[in-house]
């Protein structure tokens, strides 16, 4: 029988994962509010590029991506707060894993919610 070994609470488990998920939406968003900056600046520099710009956005794979978008950012969110929850309630370790599994259905619910009215605009379905 393996000993356990201090220390991982975590490894390999919803805990884990949460804080995978929350680095890499976390980093998906700052790249996404990047570009949003630079291509928003264009307008001072030329309306015609800004133009030519936004309009190679109207397509469905970026319908797609702004799909994408708003589930990183709304698990962000909700991740967000349970890391809240965690750190300044007395019960939040002892209560993660059930948080955890909250986070994930009202993600799901409100993710459905979203994707199916706007992936239904962007496909004119």
């Amino acid at each position: 029988m393996a000993a356990k070994t201090a220390g991982t609470l975590y490894r390999g488990r919803e805990g884990m994962w949460s804080w995978v998920f929350h680095r890499i939406t976390g980093v998906a968003i700052f790249f996404f509010l990047l570009v949003h900056i630079l291509d928003t600046a264009l307008i001072r520099l030329s309306p015609e590029a800004y133009n030519a710009v936004i309009g190679t956005y109207k397509n469905p794979i970026m319908g797609l991506g702004e799909t994408a978008l708003v589930a990183a950012i709304l698990f962000h969110a909700l991740n967000g707060l349970r890391v809240i929850l965690i750190d300044f309630w007395s019960k939040g370790t002892k209560y993660q894993r059930a948080m955890f599994w909250i986070v994930m259905f009202l993600w799901l619910v409100l993710f459905a919610g979203f994707a199916i009215q706007h992936l239904s605009n962007v496909f004119g379905l």
